[in-house]
Formats: structure tokens, sequence, C-alpha cells
């Protein structure tokens, strides 16, 4: 598969980047800065791009999968699994701020899309106290917290990866093999730079109601599961779950192969496209929203603009003490070949403090919003027409609830810092 995307990647794109995880960026935020952002956005959606895996010789279950394109994931805190085996998602009726689930779409699968993790720290930490070796040991008490919770005991794996099972293992035993730092313990074999976007309960409830109505089909039996690099892969589901809320346009599947090779989401690309939107979309000039199909849309029909307080990016590397996978690992861009666009973005996001650090986000947005009212007189005399009048005025409603929502925000997280 490498060979096919890099392929596509110089013919269609430019380059193809092998990039690995640089040595001076800083890892993921500490658990009580996590509790401090769940506590100002309990509901949130968070797109993580994941590295390749890689096994270390001597496995018994050999496992070398996704290759330098890698894999993405999703995590949507404040819901639960709605019960049973089968993955299906709700919204969570207690504390939403303490809860989530990890989704992940595997090429293994046959009778659903995705499947569904709870517990933020189980998802990508497996069952690793910070700081703890992987060793066999500990590879082994995660698996086996994961069969006590059934993670994975409604899914059916397609014949043909049952056909490699080893002897000596069950099948149950060897669909969770199969299945660890790819839909559970994420950093046990791979990299991962995510960035979160906060929602409300209403837009999350309808992330839910979409995710679940993709897996359905494949549920009811109507169809079977069929992951394609091109035209249905991990980072589609993701990318389309974010356009749920009016983040940007929906990206087709199942598209004439010719159609797909020239438009297909790629993992670190998506993790940057994001970045973008959520945090560097001018929404300080009104034609610019106004120009942006989803963005006027998401406005006008959702009521909100995505490009707001929250958007913060994070990375962590696999566990560095680790008997179980390599850990020099890969996560290719698609890139363009002279202007490198998403090499340079991807370093400055990582640069700026606005990016990756709560507070500072706020204080950005709380700027931003004060320097758009104090221009709302000035800024309101293009806009015309009916249509663009209409526009106008939910905009500056917008961006007064936003400047209001901030200061609650940072109240909050006040709070929530004093109490740990």
């Amino acid at each position: 598969m490498r060979a096919m995307l890099c392929l596509l990647a110089v013919l269609l794109l430019g380059g193809c980047i092998d990039a690995r995880y640089p040595a001076t960026l800083a890892l993921a935020p500490a658990p009580s800065a996590e509790a401090s952002y769940a506590a100002v956005y309990p509901y949130y959606l968070e797109f993580c791009a994941v590295s390749e895996i890689r096994k270390k010789p001597g496995s018994a279950v050999d496992i070398s999968g996704g290759g330098p394109g890698g894999h993405s994931v999703l995590y949507l805190g404040g819901v639960c699994k709605a019960g049973g085996g089968y993955p299906e998602i709700t919204l969570c009726t207690g504390d939403p701020a303490s809860q989530g689930v990890g989704i992940s779409v595997n090429a293994h699968y046959s009778n659903a899309n995705w499947s569904a993790i709870s517990g933020r720290d189980f998802f990508f930490h497996g069952d690793l106290a910070p700081g703890e070796a992987l060793t066999a040991a500990s590879y082994a008490r995660t698996q086996a917290r994961a069969k006590a919770e059934g993670a994975l005991d409604g899914i059916v794996f397609h014949d043909a990866v049952m056909r490699d099972k080893p002897d000596g293992i069950s099948a149950r035993d060897y669909r969770y093999e199969l299945s660890v730092a790819t839909d559970y313990a994420i950093g046990f074999g791979r990299d991962r730079y995510c960035a979160r976007v906060p929602v409300d309960r209403a837009r999350m409830g309808a992330v839910v109601a979409y995710l679940n109505a993709v897996n359905l089909p494949y549920r009811q039996g109507l169809k079977a599961f069929e992951w394609d690099v091109l035209r249905d892969n991990c980072a589609h589901l993701t990318h389309n779950a974010l356009a749920v809320v009016g983040l940007w346009r929906h990206w087709p599947t199942d598209r004439a192969l010719v159609v797909a090779a020239f438009d297909f989401p790629v993992p670190k690309n998506e993790f940057v496209n994001l970045m973008e939107r959520v945090n560097d979309v001018a929404i300080d000039d009104p034609e610019a929203v106004w120009d942006d199909r989803e963005l006027r849309g998401a406005l006008l029909v959702q009521e909100w603009l995505p490009t707001r307080p929250g958007g913060l990016a994070e990375a962590e590397r696999a566990v560095a003490d680790n008997e179980m996978y390599e850990t020099d690992l890969r996560l290719i861009f698609f890139d363009e070949a002279i202007t490198g666009h998403y090499r340079r973005h991807f370093k400055a996001i990582f640069q700026d403090p606005v990016q990756t650090d709560l507070r500072a986000n706020l204080d950005h947005f709380s700027g931003v919003y004060d320097s758009i009212l104090a221009r709302r007189a000035l800024i309101g005399q293009s806009f015309d027409t009916p249509a663009r009048k209409g526009f106008i005025v939910a905009y500056f409603d917008h961006i007064a609830a936003e400047r209001a929502a901030v200061d609650a925000s940072l109240r909050r997280l006040g709070e929530a810092s004093r109490t740990r």
C-alpha cells in the first residue's frame, strides 16, 4: 500500500513526505490539564492522525499495519456506548466531563465500519499508568481488560482475516490481539497528533446519530464493510463526522476510482486542515465568512461558527519504554513539493500557544471578538441586500454570544485550576 500511496502523492499532489515525530515536539498535556479542558468543554470531538504500527520481531502475531499513511481515530467527549456488544453510542446520562468513547475504523471488520471503546485513557493508553513501561505483562493485562469489557465482542471480522489466525490462539483472542494499538491502547504502538473541537450537547447528538447511521446497514446485514484507501478509508469517517457540525464539506465515499484517486483524505493532512479550520479562519472578516459556503451555512442554519475558542492541538509519542512495538515511526504528509504548506503549518501549530494552551486560546479569541464588536458599525455597511442583511445580523449575534461565552469559559477554567 505504501507504494500506491506514494505514487499517487507524487502524481497528484507533488510529494510523499516521510515524516517522523519531531524530537522537539511537546508531549500531550498532563492529566490535570485534560481535566481542566473537560470542565470547560465537556462535549468535544478529538480527531487524531496516528502513525504506522510495527510489532517487534518474535511476536506470535506480527502486526505491521497502515504503512506510513497511518490511521485516524476520533474521540467523543461526553459520549458513551449504548450497551450490548455491537458498537452503538449515545450521549452520556451522567457527568459528560468524565466520560467519552473512542471511535476507530478497521479494515478487518465485516459487520461494522467502526468500533467504540469506552474511556479516553483506555482508548489512548490502555491499562498503563503514566510513565509505566509496556511489557509483555502490561500488554496482556490491557487485552484482558478489553475482553472483560467486551469491547469488540459484537464485531465480526472478515473470513480472510481469520484464516491467518495462528494455531494455539482462540478466534476471540486473535481479534483482540489484532486490534491493539489500532482500536484501543493507541499509544502502545503509534505516535499521535490530535485536534479538539468543542461542541454543545445538541451538536454532539447530531454526530452520534450520524455515526450510528453509518454502522446501521452493516449491523442489519444489508452489506459487508469493505475498507478502501481511496473510496472509504478511516479518514473519510472522521472527516464526515466533523462535517456534521458544519466544519467543512462532506467527503463522498464509494466514488468512481478515477474520481476518488484525485480526492481522498489523508490523516496527517486532515490534522493540519482541522487546526487551520478551528483557529486560522479570518472570522473578523465577515466577507470571508460569507464567501465560505460551509461557514455561511453553519452560521445561518446551525447558528454557530466552528472557528471558535477551544480548538487545541496535542501530540504524544508511542510508549518509549516498549517491549512490544518499534518506536521509530513514520506518518507522511501528501504535500506540495515546492511550497510545503503542510509541513510549514504543522511546525507552526506546535510553536503557537494559542493552538496548544487553553488559556492562551481563550484570551486570543476574547481579543478577536472585542475587535469585531468595536468595528460593528463600519463592518456592517456593505451588507445591504436582504440576504446579506440577515447574514450580518446573525454574524454579530454569534460574535456577541461567543464573547460572553469566553468570559464564562475563563471563569470555569479558573475554578477548575483552583480545585486541582
